[in-house]
């Protein structure tokens, strides 16, 4: 194996924490000596182990000599749990190697003169644009207080996300559906506007892995929402959230650590989520159907995008602006 293969290991070990450890993000760690795999770990929750740590408790023999690698740059100041590079020293390894710097600029780039200092052989950058998905909300909770925010559209050839009565139907394919549900595993409060509860009464929780640290948030002005609905009455109804506005909704979330949004609906919310620059990723679902009759929807310019078969319609993916970690 290589130093992408034990990179991209870590990697896997982070997705796996994703949506799970806020404030914190999910990172991962592998522990490798004379070329193979002696222990590996992620960060599962705040307060617990950081990565790396999990990772050198976890070794099978003695990690003095080892090489870490690890999806982000290891912290170098104690916070709620010691510093990883204090635990790395402990241990006597001989060479530590991460994908991402730290976003925070108080640890930023403070890993290497700390380890250096050690003895101990530094390298970044390896896998970084593998890495970069699992530290983009982190990076933007860091820079801004507010939450890295995705809005997922179903739409139809001519631009539809509901038919000209507006009545919503469903648009992907169920190969879709299923890849665009599994970001409910990954993220921390899943986002609608008012009038898509009225109309589809979602539950908006996780359906193909229980996830019980998401939330739901509900955007209406009016605040005239269904007692029924079933965010109101289910057995998470305790981590539903109700803003008058996407502003109010973003900056609450961001307060209580929120890293990562989804917005799955309406076309109002992600229109007011764009108006404003709040919209960070876009998430786009488009099926060979047509359901209107009315003029096409104007289209919009991506700065990024990558477009994926997913059964009998098309996913495609866009950052807007494009992100630098």
């Amino acid at each position: 194996m290589s130093d992408i293969d034990f990179m991209c290991r870590a990697i896997a070990l982070a997705w796996r924490s994703a949506g799970q450890t806020r404030p914190n993000p999910p990172v991962g760690a592998v522990v490798v000596k004379d070329g193979r795999i002696i222990g590996e770990g992620r960060h599962r929750r705040c307060g617990g182990d950081h990565a790396e740590v999990a990772a050198l408790k976890s070794c099978k023999e003695s990690p003095r000599g080892a090489t870490v690698y690890v999806t982000l740059e290891p912290c170098s100041r104690p916070g709620r749990v010691g510093a990883c590079c204090d635990a790395l020293k402990a241990a006597g390894v001989a060479r530590v190697v991460w994908a991402c710097r730290d976003p925070n600029p108080v640890n930023r780039g403070r890993a290497a003169r700390v380890l250096r200092a050690a003895s101990i052989d530094t390298a970044s950058g390896l896998c970084r644009d593998e890495a970069a998905p699992l530290v983009a909300p982190f990076a933007k909770h860091v820079s801004t207080g507010l939450p890295f925010v995705t809005v997922k559209i179903a739409m139809s050839l001519d631009g539809r996300i509901c038919d000209d009565a507006g009545t919503a139907r469903w648009i992907s394919s169920p190969a879709s559906l299923a890849r665009t549900g599994r970001l409910r595993e990954v993220v921390d409060a899943v986002m609608v506007g008012g009038e898509t509860l009225r109309r589809d009464n979602p539950s908006l929780l996780c359906h193909t892995k229980r996830n019980d640290n998401l939330w739901r948030a509900v955007v209406s002005r009016s605040g005239k929402l269904p007692a029924d609905s079933q965010v109101f009455t289910d057995e998470a109804k305790g981590r539903t959230l109700i803003y008058r506005s996407p502003r109010e909704a973003l900056e609450d979330m961001g307060r209580r650590g929120f890293l990562h949004v989804l917005c799955e609906g309406g076309l109002e919310l992600a229109r007011s989520l764009a108006d404003e620059g709040l919209v960070d990723e876009w998430i786009g679902v488009v099926a060979p159907i047509v359901i209107g009759h009315k003029p096409l929807a104007s289209a919009m310019r991506m700065n990024i995008a990558t477009v994926a078969s997913s059964g009998p319609d098309i996913l495609f993916r866009a950052l807007t602006p494009p992100a630098s970690i």
